[in-house]
């Protein structure tokens, strides 16, 4: 099959793009509109002159309700871990955990991200986040003393290097009687940089095709935004080419946009009189072709402009840069639901109690009359004032109109849309420790139970969360860690340079998202720390430091992790980790070998006097011996003179004399 042309790939890129674009403007972008007028309390347009029109703010109270709970869990501390497939792959997986939250929390604003990411789903029913690696160069200027000619020839020579200054001076003559000159120079040295950018992406700028049930599975997705000239033309395309598709275009005219900068774009005109700060409409999309021919659909990289119809680049990708989430998951659908629209009916419901609440108690502190005509001054009835006297031409001519009193129904149905909110939203002052009526007298194992089980439905939503884009956020950024950054380099990591050298780490770690919510959990579980680091201080210190059980290592992980739960982010103020710990622990195993050990002393002391004994025995054994030789050796030398001299007085001794 022959590769597609580009006019065919161009046409077929431009469908995408709208279609994906009036479905996501048809089917959810007057939902997205309506929940931030809710979230924000405007009026609902059925106010009427003279009436209440106080708004309930049950989507704005839920929301902020959830919020700190769920960046408890993904905003403090580390928000994703790389566990390792296989045991060789362990240090460099704690490498790529280290260095993967560091992208997120250091070089990039780390919690606003997660903020915004978590309040557009919560929201608008899906929040998106994009990865990607932003090329850039700094600029490094150096000064050079006494360079030579030649070497200044090799800077001059040098693309990357500017001649900012330059200054000769004559330091002598040469053989031939020439002038010696060197240079005093300063330079400006273009040094490519670059780093990992994550940027959360409006809602309403992210496309998709119809049928995507998961990233996985989208033959399209896209982001669709404005960008001007001037950063177009930085970017490297043609000034000329850009600017054909610069000004006016229908996003600036969507509901939403206009919606969200209400209050402050009203009644202004935003087109820029500087031609370079016109802008124009982007889309940069993601989509599977066969467009080399080969029967099989590849993943491509398109950047177009005037909504797809221009294509700038068209290169051959290897994963789509989004992350996203929903809070509420439906089967099949890649967007899911909404925590907003589950309380807004509530919201609308209670500003409408509330309002004939309150109109019922107006009526009744200023309430209407009946007054017969032609016998009361309607003049001193208009003035209503403390005080004041109504002229009648006989008594009862004026009388009250009943008014019924609806507080205690209203009170009521109020009290049952909370515990609707609640049912669904599982938000509730019991739930945050609140409610004195609830929780008064009541155990603390109560107390904890109440809680938990309220929260129940916030915890879902966390590990839906962390099971979905916060894996695919976390493997994203390993991702371009590996790719972009393949050179070993120096990074700061919890106040300690190390070095790290991602060409070396695996790519298909498992991610990792600990999700854990309420305090009563918390206190549990740092009960439970406490009570491993006892168990593990017993085991180093009978088994000792090398022991099979449990390594110094580990110890100091439960340490950390206590340390972090207590909300102390930098634990390397208190311990040790990584080379740090390997180099201390190697330099005190060098100084035990090299500083005596009283054990190991008394223990060669008990030796050395066994074997001083056991020499001593030994001695005194020999002494013995040689003792008794000597003794034998008296007493047969006696036995014999005695036989010899009674053999020469003729007087035999006795044959049962001792034989030598």
């Amino acid at each position: 099959m022959a590769k597609m042309h580009d006019d065919d790939f161009s046409s077929l890129f431009t469908n995408e793009v709208q279609n994906a674009v009036n479905y996501y403007d048809t089917e959810f972008s007057q939902d997205r509109v309506d929940t931030l007028s809710y979230y924000l309390g405007d009026s609902f347009g059925n106010e009427v002159d003279g009436r209440s029109q106080v708004v309930a703010t049950e989507v704005s109270d839920v929301i902020e309700y959830m919020m700190p709970s769920l960046m408890r869990v993904f905003g403090n501390g580390d928000f994703a871990r790389c566990l390792p497939r296989q045991p060789e792959d362990v240090a460099s997986a704690e490498q790529a955990t280290e260095y993967l939250n560091f992208v997120l929390s250091t070089q990039n604003p780390g919690f606003r991200i997660l903020h915004n990411w978590i309040k557009d789903a919560l929201l608008f029913k899906i929040g998106v986040v994009k990865v990607y690696y932003e090329e850039d160069e700094k600029i490094v200027e150096d000064e050079f003393e006494g360079v030579t000619p030649a070497q200044l020839a090799v800077l001059t020579d040098d693309d990357a290097i500017e001649i900012a200054e330059q200054e000769s001076i004559e330091v002598g003559v040469d053989d031939e009687g020439e002038p010696v000159v060197v240079y005093n120079v300063k330079i400006k040295r273009r040094v490519p940089d670059g780093s990992i950018r994550i940027n959360n992406i409006p809602p309403e700028e992210f496309l998709f095709n119809r049928r995507a049930t998961d990233m996985e599975s989208a033959t399209f997705v896209g982001q669709r935004t404005q960008m001007t000239v001037s950063d177009l033309v930085a970017m490297g395309y043609d000034q000329d080419e850009v600017e054909r598709y610069a000004g006016y275009h229908e996003l600036d005219q969507e509901q939403e946009r206009q919606q969200r900068f209400e209050e402050i774009e009203s009644g202004t005109n935003l087109e820029s009189k500087d031609p370079a700060l016109r802008e124009v409409m982007v889309v940069e999309g993601y989509i599977y072709s066969d467009y080399d021919g080969d029967g099989i659909a590849e993943l491509r990289r398109v950047v177009s402009i005037g909504e797809g119809t221009h294509i700038l680049e068209n290169e051959e990708w290897d994963k789509v840069p989004f992350a996203v989430l929903s809070p509420i998951l439906m089967p099949h659908r890649l967007v899911g639901r909404s925590v907003a629209e589950q309380v807004m009916d509530v919201q609308l419901i209670k500003s409408t109690i509330m309002r004939q609440l309150l109109d019922n108690l107006y009526l009744q502190n200023n309430s209407r009359v009946v007054a017969v005509e032609g016998q009361v001054n309607l003049d001193d009835l208009l003035q209503a004032r403390p005080g004041g006297i109504v002229r009648t031409r006989a008594p009862g001519m004026v009388a009250p109109l009943n008014v019924p009193q609806v507080g205690q129904q209203a009170f009521a149905m109020l009290e049952y849309m909370d515990a609707v909110r609640d049912q669904r939203t599982g938000m509730s002052a019991a739930s945050m420790g609140l409610d004195p009526d609830v929780l008064q007298s009541t155990t603390a194992a109560a107390v904890s139970a109440t809680m938990q089980a309220s929260q129940a439905k916030v915890e879902m939503i966390a590990r839906v969360m962390a099971e979905t884009g916060m894996k695919d956020l976390a493997s994203l950024i390993l991702k371009c860690i590996v790719k972009y950054m393949p050179q070993a380099q120096i990074v700061r990591l919890r106040n300690q340079f190390v070095e790290m050298d991602p060409s070396t780490w695996a790519t298909d770690y498992d991610i990792e998202v600990q999700v854990g919510l309420g305090n009563g959990r918390d206190e549990e579980r740092l009960a439970m720390l406490v009570q491993i680091a006892g168990k593990q201080e017993q085991l180093l210190q009978q088994l000792g430091v090398t022991n099979p059980v449990v390594s110094v290592g580990q110890y100091v992980n439960t340490l950390k992790r206590i340390a972090e739960m207590a909300g102390f982010r930098d634990t390397s103020q208190f311990f040790n980790s990584g080379p740090q710990l390997e180099m201390a622990m190697a330099q005190q195993a060098q100084q035990q070998e090299q500083a005596p050990d009283p054990a190991r002393q008394q223990a060669e002391a008990e030796i050395a006097l066994k074997r001083e004994k056991m020499q001593a025995e030994i001695a005194l054994k020999q002494e013995e011996m040689r003792l008794d030789f000597e003794l034998r050796k008296q007493e047969l030398e006696a036995e014999l003179a005695l036989r010899a001299q009674s053999v020469q007085l003729g007087n035999p001794v006795s044959a049962n004399l001792p034989r030598a």
